[in-house]
């Protein structure tokens, strides 16, 4: 908490109303700002959903038949490009292959399988390694306990600071780390580190609007990052409608998978 001085030195800073003024009205800007672009993506991520639920079947079967198709065609002319088309076509139609006995098992096209899953959730914890200190790390483990111990403390506040600079020591002597160590000494030669000046109230202000700005910044991003994926694309063409949209685009898929399926059945037929 500061102290009444600096409170009221801070209530009697001239200029300050404006300034608080323009703060205040930059973050009602940027409240708006941000459940205009939270709308957005919440509308983009419930389209994505319902596009991957309503017409991911469709594409599915798309790549099916092109697989099909272009592997009738390698059958049929045996050339190696049309038998290398094939391959990559199945294989955007298969799961990866050979990953189950790549990772033995604990890995399959869809992530990781339940039984590694039960594997790590009751795999034990590994004891820590135990560590052994060396001459030097002890040498300056004492010095810094005698020099840091919280009973040499004049007032409580040093006391504390003492204690959790202590904390600090032990786990690095436990640890070995000498490197560690030798930083904490020079830490506590250096004394400790002088009482941070209170900043004025202008100043507050001015931190607070350059953080508005920056936050402004990031929201624009991930607006523009919005509008331009293939979903957030979709629904600007259509913002009143997107499932009008929807069904436009499942019925030009739906067509394209009768094109193709009369195409596979002169190929095979």
């Amino acid at each position: 908490m500061k102290p009444e001085a600096e409170q009221s030195q801070h209530a009697e800073e001239p200029g300050t109303h404006r300034l608080e003024q323009a703060v205040r009205t930059a973050e009602q800007a940027l409240i708006e700002f941000e459940i205009a672009v939270e709308t957005f993506r919440v509308e983009v991520e419930n389209f994505s959903r319902l596009h991957h639920q309503r017409l991911g079947p469709v594409y599915a079967r798309l790549d099916e038949l092109d697989a099909r198709i272009a592997e009738a065609v390698a059958a049929r002319t045996g050339d190696a490009d049309d038998l290398r088309r094939a391959r990559e076509a199945r294989a955007l139609v298969q799961p990866l292959p050979g990953v189950e006995e790549l990772l033995g098992g604990w890995m399959d096209s869809e992530g990781l399988s339940p039984e590694a899953q039960a594997m790590l959730t009751d795999k034990p914890v590994r004891p820590p390694q135990r560590v052994r200190p060396s001459a030097e790390a002890r040498r300056a483990f004492r010095e810094l306990v005698r020099k840091a111990h919280p009973d040499l403390a004049r007032d409580e506040a040093e006391r504390v600071r003492r204690e959790e600079f202590i904390v600090r020591v032990n786990a690095a002597y436990a640890g070995g780390d000498e490197k560690l160590l030798a930083e904490l000494a020079e830490e506590w030669a250096a004394g400790p580190v002088p009482e941070e000046r209170w900043p004025s109230r202008a100043e507050e202000l001015y931190a607070r609007l350059e953080w508005l700005a920056r936050r402004k910044e990031m929201l624009a991003a991930l607006a523009a990052e919005l509008e331009g994926s293939a979903i957030g694309s979709m629904i600007k063409m259509a913002p009143d409608d997107p499932d009008g949209l929807l069904e436009e685009i499942a019925e030009g898929l739906l067509a394209q998978v009768t094109e193709r399926e009369a195409h596979l059945a002169t190929l095979t037929g």
